[in-house]
Formats: structure tokens, sequence, C-alpha cells
């Protein structure tokens, strides 16, 4: 029974810290984006484009987290009893999207609200603020796999 609790927790962190950091970068994007809109409405599609960017760490997170789900039966299937080594290293592949989805979201929101302000002056640059902020994304993009290559390697 602990080996699916260490699966479950892993599943669980992957969906959480990802999320988090994808709550918290978009955040930070949308105030930026609303003291924009405030001055110039006709703004709002090249901010709302800003905005949506750190919220792809939070879907990377959720994918893990069904993977995990199903790997051990939780979707689409009846509960696997995993020994706690099974499922302390399903634990273990949640980690890299959970960790690096977290840090990676918050750090892009802060690259796609300094790219906010930069639509604001220089609404033609919009390509360059996106390049900016998806930089970042690049990390969690390699924790997304790194997770995955990790969790189809585990043989339960």
């Amino acid at each position: 029974m602990a080996g699916i609790i260490w699966a479950l927790l892993g599943a669980a962190l992957a969906v959480a810290l990802a999320g988090i950091g994808s709550a918290i970068g978009v955040g930070l994007v949308g105030e930026s984006a609303a003291g924009v809109i405030t001055e110039d409405p006709d703004k709002f599609g090249q901010t709302l484009l800003m905005q949506a960017l750190p919220g792809t760490q939070g879907i990377y997170g959720l994918l893990t987290g069904f993977l995990i789900m199903q790997k051990v039966g939780v979707i689409g299937g009846a509960l696997l009893d995993l020994t706690v080594q099974q499922g302390f290293s399903i634990f273990m592949a949640a980690l890299p999207i959970a960790l690096v989805g977290y840090l990676s979201a918050i750090s892009q929101g802060k690259a796609a609200a300094a790219g906010v302000g930069l639509i604001a002056k220089r609404p033609e640059e919009l390509g360059k603020a996106i390049v900016y902020a998806v930089m970042v994304e690049t990390y969690a993009v390699l924790a997304l796999l790194a997770s995955i290559m990790l969790l189809f390697g585990i043989v339960v």
C-alpha cells in the first residue's frame, strides 16, 4: 500500500506545484497587462497572448499527473499493488516537472510581464517579447520530457 501512496504523491506534486507556478506566473502577467489596458484597450489581444505563456507548465504537470494515474490504475483500471520501490520511482519521476514547472512558470511570468512593458511602448515588437518568454519554456519542456521518459522506464 505504501507504494501506491508514493506514486499518487508524485502525481499530486506534479499537478499542484506546476499548477501553482503557472497561477503565479499568469497572475504576474495579468497585473502588468491590466495596467497597459487601462491606457490602451486595443492591446488586449497582445497582452492576453503574453499572459497565456506561463500557463503551459500547469498543463505539463497535469499531463504528467494523468500519465501517473493511468500507469497505476487510478484511471482506466484497477489500482495496482505497487512495491515501495516502484511507488518511490514514480514519485521521483514526477519531480522534474513538479519542481522545474513551478520555478519556470514563475520565471516565465516575470519575463512575459516585462514583455508586456515592451508591448506598451512598442507594440510592433510583440514577436521579440514572445521570444524572451518562450526561452524559459525550453526548460519546462525538457523537464516534462525527463519526467515522461523516467515514468515510461518504470516497470509496474
